[in-house]
């Protein structure tokens, strides 16, 4: 997911840099701890994100791809649509097995790190995943990585993501839909972390709110200075209520897996992957 919703490494001391635009308290409606902005993404997703989560792991995105891979069938040559690539992790591992991937993100500073991963710059287009600037039925596949979904103001505009997707899908073309375990974050929710990045204080935040689970990330701010406040809120689905909201669009998930090494989807699974066909 964006960030991680559990417990931080309050030890990390890497290097951190304010480069990117950031929201301070009292900006574009941000109101107090149970407040985000409404797009919240398109400030956040950026160098600092870059900086302050560096871990992500790059064999975890090899046994991803591996997964849908093996599973979706397809052959070389066939055109899969990365859906928020991001940094590039998962579309460079998707081409270098000879798929035709296509990478989209709406974050500019994601896509310039993805452009240099070999193999990868001339497949990224910068798109807002609510209108995908593709023809109809022009992807074989598609995945969608690391809690990609859910992260708009109304249900309504999540409808409108997976009709999209289902718009560039040919009949019958798998997808990998990667997603949060709503239950299992709930019950593990940690209220408050605080670290340090190179001496600066980072604190973080998390709460439930309605369907949604929020974190507020809160950089610097020592003495009398306010701190740089950024945020994360993405709907929380239970594994039915989105397997039914794919089908609704015409996106049938057959298969649930707990893991990214194939694991049967379980009460007490991290990560709800769901894989699938359009229909």
């Amino acid at each position: 997911m964006p960030g991680s919703f559990l417990r931080s490494n309050s030890t990390a001391r890497r290097r951190f840099s304010a480069a990117n635009r950031t929201t301070r308290v009292g900006e574009r409606g941000v109101s107090g701890p149970t407040s985000a902005p409404a797009e919240w993404f398109r400030d956040w997703f950026g160098r600092t994100y870059l900086e302050l989560y560096p871990h992500r792991d790059e064999e975890e995105a090899g046994r991803g791809v591996a997964l849908y891979r093996e599973r979706a069938g397809l052959a070389a040559g066939a055109r899969v649509l990365d859906l928020a690539c991001g940094a590039g992790r998962h579309l460079q591992r998707l081409r270098a097995g000879g798929l035709r991937a296509v990478g989209i993100d709406l974050s500019a500073p994601l896509l310039d790190a993805a452009r240099t991963r070999p193999g990868v710059d001339g497949s990224l287009v910068r798109a807002d995943m609510r209108v995908l600037p593709f023809a109809a039925g022009v992807f074989d596949g598609l995945v969608n990585f690391f809690t990609s979904f859910g992260y708009f103001l109304t249900p309504q505009e999540d409808i409108e993501v997976l009709r999209e997707i289902r718009r560039v899908l040919r009949p019958g073309a798998p997808f990998l839909m990667d997603y949060l375990h709503a239950a299992w974050v709930i019950d593990r929710l940690d209220p408050e972390s605080v670290g340090e990045i190179d001496g600066t204080r980072v604190r973080q935040t998390r709460w439930v709110e309605g369907d949604q689970v929020f974190k507020r990330i809160e950089i610097g701010g020592a003495g009398d200075r306010e701190p740089e406040v950024y945020h994360e809120r993405v709907r929380l689905y239970s594994p039915e209520a989105l397997r039914a909201l794919l089908r609704e669009q015409g996106l049938e998930a057959t298969d649930a897996f707990g893991g990214y090494d194939g694991t049967p989807f379980r009460a007490d699974s991290a990560r709800l992957l769901l894989l699938g066909r359009t229909l």
